[in-house]
Parts: structure tokens; C-alpha cells; sequence
């Protein structure tokens, strides 16, 4: 395989793994702007009954700008370096949510939290090292 064609596989593999994180958050965070605390509670998100409203729509707020930074940024090659950043945040997310489940007895979480989490690593470290992409 040719320096060309491995890079395009990492482009691809990259793409799909941003387009994966866009829909799981950019669904996860539009459910917690929109939706009431009950009706969050009653979906399985019991945290949210426990902690201020003001918590989980922030959360939600982030979730969604993030989904918006993974993709945008590097769709339209304008500050492509944000893409990597928007990861990274949901790093960040991730592990405070592992926190959160782990505080809670919620272990079944756990695997899905660290799914989300590898993910977001291979999309901020693809996009910075192994297949970044240019500005225009």
C-alpha cells in the first residue's frame, strides 16, 4: 500500500469516527436542551434529577457545540485545529462521566463511557498527527 492510499484510509476511518461522535452528542445534548427533567429522568439519565437543571442543560449546551466542532471546522477546512479541541473536550466529558457513574454504583456505564472515549482519542490524535487537515 502506497503513502497515498494509507492516508486516505486514516481520512476515512477518521471521518467516520467524527461522524460517529457529531450523532451520539450532537442527539445526547439536543435530548438534554429540550427535554424536561422528568422526562430526561424517565429515559434512563437519572443523574439528572439529582443535580441543578442548570448542570445537565449546560452539559447538553457543550455536548452539542462539540458535535458542531468536530465536523464544521474540518468540513469547511476554517480553523481545522478546533476538530482535534472538540475531541479532546469530549474527553473531558467522558472521564468526568465515568466519575459521575462510578460515584453512582452505575458500573454497567462504564464500557459504553470508555467506547466514547477511545473514540474521541483516535479522532484527536488522528486529526493532530496522523491525518490533520489543512486550512485553507
Amino acid at each position: 500500500m502506497s503513502a497515498g492510499n494509507g492516508s486516505r484510509g486514516w481520512n476515512i476511518g477518521l471521518w467516520v469516527g467524527q461522524g460517529a461522535l457529531a450523532l451520539f452528542y450532537g442527539m445526547a445534548g439536543f435530548m438534554k436542551l429540550t427535554q424536561p427533567i422528568e422526562g430526561l429522568v424517565a429515559s434512563g439519565m437519572s443523574y439528572a434529577g439529582d443535580y441543578p437543571e442548570l448542570l445537565t442543560r449546560f452539559i447538553g449546551t457543550m455536548e452539542v457545540l462539540g458535535a458542531l466542532g468536530v465536523i464544521l471546522p474540518a468540513a469547511t477546512r476554517i480553523a481545522p485545529r478546533l476538530t482535534p479541541l472538540a475531541a479532546l473536550g469530549f474527553c473531558v466529558i467522558q472521564v468526568l462521566a465515568m466519575g459521575l457513574h462510578v460515584m453512582r454504583g452505575e458500573y454497567f456505564m462504564l464500557p459504553f463511557n470508555l467506547v466514547l472515549l477511545a473514540l474521541s482519542l483516535f479522532v484527536a490524535w488522528g486529526r493532530t498527527s496522523k491525518a490533520p487537515i489543512t486550512a485553507r
